[in-house]
């Protein structure tokens, strides 16, 4: 046989099962690609494409007269009034358009005849594709209570409010990804099992597989772990600072931004069990490289959403100034949200020590006044009413503190050579935060320690042990550097952006003390 009648018989082998396959398909049906066909109702918005045929998809919010239907898809917070011709319906249909059901719309875009909006879409054809029970479904088009919604936080993303806050928070989870992989960093996803405790808090949700009834016992009568999944203790990670070190030690600037966990019994608007933490690192950065970095940052977020978001920005500023009409004039906010972001994006952030911030407390007509519920004096953890007094009555504007005691720091900062015993001042760190108005404290970082002894001498002082953090020690071993990194807490960064008070609006489920729902 010849290499060409061979080539032939292999080429028929090869082809005739893939024809086979092809003769057998049968084609799809019109609605086979029906989800690929919509137009989302912000790009028809946008668009205005007078006399084009359309399909859109969402959920009812409203429907008058049998006639106009008010659909939302998410995308913006504006809705498209569908007019539906009187008789061109059955009744059947007409009954399951309720309040959330689900539709696709088939028709025309022409120019509306009434107020509120540009256009219309005359329907041609109506396919309900979900029913929602009315008397069921718990949101109504009225007012609902934030604290309400969060009963329901399953279903709150379909209100006006929450639709803006989300649309936000994504809009700045994309801007920190563009910002440091724009300036060169890597991003590392450090681990959320970790046996040390970066902040010494102790705060930390525990990870076994032991039996909680029985778990095995050394002769002590303590636990041993060591018939654990992981051979040792473990917990859920409060930071990947630690972590995010080695890679700094070896790229030279890296980013984590992932979930962080701490186990803190503080049921506060300003605290999450679980929340999402940005965490730069960068070596040969001081503390004032530092600190610049997170101000250009910052100040790069709430430009991202100021110009990509401006229509969710407007409208969650219109909620907070009717908000605040509710509240008594001292209360109110001087700026408006919309102002208070342009302002921050304006002016450079106010620099401070420590040591400074405690005297213009300690001179504020705030404390003379006895007005402040905690004590004044230096050594103290500032508090969140401390914080807020120094940003938003004094300054009134973002405040960056740094030189922090060492007594109320981590032991990985780097020290300070400034004790004043005659002032009673003990020691500082080269720590650095960042305080926002309305939310206090935002922002967290250092420089590192980088000098071996210094930092073996700090975590024997602090009882943090050595031999558990060999591996971070290594980095001071071999070809230490100064360095520096921060951590952002997300949640308050959109809290900040949205202006919404508490923090449990703006993660899509929140973990609090006591609920841990949907």
């Amino acid at each position: 046989m010849g290499r060409d009648k061979t080539a032939l018989i292999l080429a028929d082998c090869v082809q005739a099962p893939y024809a086979l396959r092809v003769n057998t398909l049968s084609l799809p049906s019109e609605n086979f690609y029906m989800f690929n066909k919509r137009t989302k109702i912000k790009e028809l918005l946008a668009q205005e494409p007078a006399g084009q045929e359309v399909t859109v998809m969402g959920w009812v919010r409203t429907f008058r007269n049998n006639q106009f239907m008010a659909i939302n898809d998410g995308s913006t917070n504006n809705n498209l009034q569908v007019v539906l011709e009187l008789g061109k319906f059955d009744d059947e249909t007409l009954k399951r358009i309720t309040t959330s059901a689900s539709v696709k719309v088939k028709g025309k875009v022409v120019p509306s005849l009434g107020k509120g909006q540009k256009m219309d879409l005359t329907a041609e054809t109506l396919e309900i594709l979900g029913d929602s029970d009315a008397e069921k479904y718990p949101l109504q088009p009225k007012k609902h209570s934030l604290e309400f919604l969060r009963e329901i936080a399953h279903l709150r993303f379909r209100t006006n409010t929450f639709g803006a806050v989300f649309r936000v928070r994504h809009a700045l989870a994309f801007a920190i990804h563009k910002f440091f992989n724009d300036k060169g960093f890597v991003y590392m996803h450090t681990p959320i099992i970790t046996a040390s405790d970066a902040e010494g808090a102790g705060e930390m949700f525990r990870v076994s597989t032991l039996p909680f009834d029985n778990p095995p016992r050394n002769e002590d009568g303590s636990i041993n772990f060591k018939e654990d999944f992981f051979g040792r203790s473990t917990n859920l990670t409060v930071s990947g600072q630690l972590e995010g070190e080695l890679g700094a030690t070896a790229f030279g600037e890296i980013y984590t931004f992932g979930p962080t966990f701490r186990a803190e019994n503080s049921n506060t608007a300003r605290h999450l069990a679980e929340f999402w933490m940005i965490e730069p690192e960068v070596a040969f950065n001081d503390l004032e490289d530092n600190a610049d970095l997170a101000e250009e940052f910052i100040k790069y977020l709430i430009r991202y959403a100021m110009e990509h978001n401006r229509e969710d920005l407007d409208f969650l500023a219109q909620r907070l100034a009717e908000e605040e009409k509710q509240l008594p004039q001292d209360k109110r906010s001087e700026m408006g949200l919309i102002e208070k972001l342009e302002f921050v994006l304006n002016n450079d952030f106010e620099r401070i020590t420590y040591t400074e911030a405690i005297d213009i407390l300690l001179q504020s007509p705030a404390y003379k006044k006895k007005k402040f519920a905690y004590d004044v004096k230096w050594g103290i953890d500032m508090q969140s009413e401390h914080e807020r007094y120094l940003v938003e009555k004094h300054f009134k504007k973002p405040v960056i503190v740094t030189n922090y005691p060492a007594a109320i720091k981590a032991f990985y900062m780097r020290m300070n050579d400034d004790a004043n015993p005659e002032l009673g001042h003990g020691p500082t760190v080269a720590a650095m935060d960042i305080l926002a108005p309305g939310i206090g404290e935002i922002v967290g970082g250092s420089q590192r320690e980088e000098r071996l002894d210094r930092l073996e001498e700090r975590m024997k002082e602090m009882h943090v042990p050595a031999e558990e953090l060999w591996w971070y020690l290594d980095t001071r071993r071999f070809g230490t550097v100064p360095h520096s990194g921060f951590g952002l807490g997300f949640e308050r960064m959109v809290q900040f952006v949205t202006g919404m008070g508490n923090i449990r609006d703006v993660i899509a489920f929140p973990r609090t003390p006591g609920s841990a729902e949907f």
